[in-house]
């Protein structure tokens, strides 16, 4: 059931966005700064990663050195449908023939003479491989994360970072959080509202990144699929892109903007000055039918000297500092339906409280 189920993931478009290493070299920077030692003598494992493919797995390697690794593991279900002119990975592979590939795994553990200024290609993986302290093998099962060898591997590392199947998000984090790994992936904006991940996002055991909507560079995907939109493009090096606005990473790693606190206006001066004419010049702000609450519709809203709860929209997590402000629930009033204004309902809403 487990490898019917994961085949229909392979399948599924959503399934098979790439991350660019422009997104990924951006986001793990705001950890460094944070932490420059974070990563230091540490095992990293990207589990949905083919070495030929992968750019999360092209960083790491190549950055090996100077994040001072330990270890790093990549594993493979299939070969991806992102490009139809990789390389076989072993001699029995055909070259015409994508789908027969072996499901593999890379460990790398040593980086020496790697010219710093050639491109992230190919040539990289090759160069990878050909040093004696890394090692290419199959893997004896199908490579689903959740088969007991996958499982291995990740009860070896330390983190556990890659943009896992969407269609399989829930089963994949659940699989990170059994084992209490520290962890960096891509998600979509709505896998906050689960009832498996806010729980996590409350207790402050997993929290936004940096990178969010359209600060993302955009995906690699399959020649099969559409471009269509203003933000569908083609790279120079012949790359589909596409981009998303509601794209975000979700991580346990610290870093320091989710310990800066919102910059905000009183409620007097919000109903006077601000921006959004929802909530500039009216006279006080809206409460909850089912609940002892405010409603604040944009997070560039909300009062500085309210005392009382507030509903925010879910966007509130990508500015939220947990030294500021409490989460107290959400998206449920007292009588365990959706909070409402005058009978409506607005898009889902986090109870937030002030700290202060």
């Amino acid at each position: 059931m487990a490898t019917k189920s994961f085949d229909m993931a392979k399948r599924n478009k959503a399934d098979e966005f790439y991350t660019q290493w422009v997104d990924i070299e951006k986001e793990v920077q705001a950890y460094l700064e944070f932490n420059p030692d974070v990563f230091r003598d540490k095992t990293v494992l990207c589990p949905c990663d083919d070495p030929y493919e992968s750019n999360f797995f092209k960083y790491f390697a190549l950055r090996f050195n100077d994040l001072g690794l330990k270890k790093l593991i990549a594993t493979c279900y299939i070969g991806s449908p992102v490009s139809s002119s990789q390389l076989t990975l072993f001699n029995d592979e055909p070259d015409d023939d994508k789908t027969t590939r072996v499901p593999h795994k890379i460990e790398i553990t040593g980086v020496e003479g790697y010219n710093k200024d050639s491109a992230n290609d190919l040539a990289d993986v090759e160069w990878l491989l050909a040093n004696k302290k890394n090692v290419l093998t199959r893997l004896e099962g199908d490579g689903d994360f959740r088969s007991d060898e996958i499982k291995a591997l990740r009860d070896e590392a330390d983190f556990i970072i890659t943009n896992p199947p969407f269609s399989l998000f829930r089963e994949f984090m659940a699989w990170i959080t059994e084992a209490q790994k520290q962890f960096l992936v891509i998600s979509n904006m709505n896998a906050i509202t689960y009832k498996e991940i806010f729980p996590l996002i409350k207790d402050n055991r997993m929290w936004m990144g940096l990178a969010f909507g359209r600060s993302f560079q955009g995906f690699i995907v399959p020649k099969s699929y559409p471009l269509s939109g203003s933000e569908a493009r083609i790279d120079e090096q012949g790359n589909r892109i596409v981009s998303t606005n509601n794209t975000i990473w979700l991580t346990n790693i610290d870093h320091g903007r989710r310990h800066q606190p919102l910059q905000l206006m009183t409620m007097e001066k919000n109903l006077k000055f601000n921006k959004h004419k929802e909530i500039r010049g009216k006279g006080s702000y809206d409460k909850y039918d089912n609940y002892d609450a405010i409603e604040v519709p944009f997070t560039d809203a909300i009062p500085s000297d309210y005392d009382g709860v507030m509903g925010v929209p879910i966007s509130f997590l990508h500015k939220y500092c947990p030294e500021q402000f409490e989460i107290i629930k959400f998206r449920k009033g007292n009588d365990d339906k959706d909070l409402s204004i005058n009978g409506k309902c607005p898009y889902f809403r986090i109870l937030i409280k002030n700290k202060r």
